[in-house]
């Protein structure tokens, strides 16, 4: 049996579909680290962390901020149901950077006042969103963004 040439790719939330397309490659956040998926790919289940996922069609990749959910992975196709997942183009940076600061904040208080897995997920969602809006062209990077404010 011959390898497929490319991955059928589908990315949905509960709110809606995000991704359709067929593209070469996939980069997924899964909780036990990141899977890199060829055409091809060996058959499995992966829950899904916080993270950056990306998919590449041709030279070009898109990336895409995930959040928890699991991942199908078929030789010629790739199933993704995430609680959030959002595109570069669609992430608001000023919004990103306030989750950030908020996040931090309650991080520093003592231990007994906050629910810190809670906290830590916050915080990891923000630096994700920032690190994947950086990919868009004229946006800064988050070191970047942290130097040109502080």
């Amino acid at each position: 049996m011959a390898l497929p040439a490319h991955i059928q790719l589908q990315i949905v939330t509960p709110d809606r579909l995000i991704v359709r397309d067929e593209v070469d490659e996939v980069e997924i956040p899964g909780s036990e680290g990141y899977l890199g998926v060829l055409p091809g790919h060996t058959p499995l289940l992966a829950s899904l962390a916080i993270g950056e996922l990306w998919y590449r069609k041709g030279q070009e990749k898109t990336y895409l901020s995930i959040a928890f959910g699991f991942a199908e992975v078929l030789p010629d196709r790739v199933t993704i149901l995430a609680r959030l997942a959002e595109r570069a183009e669609d992430i608001d940076v000023e919004r990103a950077e306030a989750a950030r600061t908020r996040a931090e904040q309650r991080l520093a208080q003592p231990v007994a006042e906050v629910d810190y897995e809670r906290a830590r997920a916050a915080l990891v969602k923000s630096l994700t969103r920032l690190q994947v809006s950086a990919h868009m062209p004229g946006r800064a990077r988050v070191g970047e963004l942290k130097r040109m404010r502080g």
